[in-house]
């Protein structure tokens, strides 16, 4: 992985997940935060994807934004395999609307902090990577 300017990493695990995590990238946008959309899977590419959050501090990226739905592996996955603050964005999707997505990120365990935001609520994980930049 080469180096960016770009201090975000937003990353979803299917292609589908896009249009859910597409008001985080607005928010970006308009605050002229750079940042990359990755789309790669903790339960189907799990070497693709560890290595990709294991060089994003290499790569230059201060901050990771990761969605997920129904058991929502991939922000814990991410917040496991580096040191960087990682935002976890349920998604509503499955019979459950989400709730078992914000209760697996929310309930990880010690030393796998990730930070959590609402339901569908992508808006809010650019406002705190923002926030987490500025510090």
């Amino acid at each position: 992985m080469t180096a960016t300017a770009k201090p975000v990493l937003v990353l979803v695990g299917s292609e589908s997940d896009r249009q859910r995590i597409e008001p985080a990238l607005k928010v970006l946008e308009e605050a002229g935060v750079g940042f990359d959309f990755v789309v790669s899977s903790a339960h189907r590419a799990p070497e693709q994807t560890a290595a990709l959050v294991k060089g994003a501090r290499a790569a230059g990226y201060r901050v990771l934004i990761c969605g997920a739905g129904l058991a929502a592996a991939l922000p814990g996955f991410a917040a496991s395999q580096t040191d960087l603050p990682v935002i976890g964005v349920p998604f509503d999707v499955g019979p459950l609307r989400g709730v078992d997505a914000l209760y697996a990120i929310a309930q990880l365990p010690s030393g796998v902090p990730v930070g959590t935001v609402g339901i569908d609520n992508a808006k809010n994980a650019a406002h705190l990577a923002i926030r987490i930049l500025r510090s």
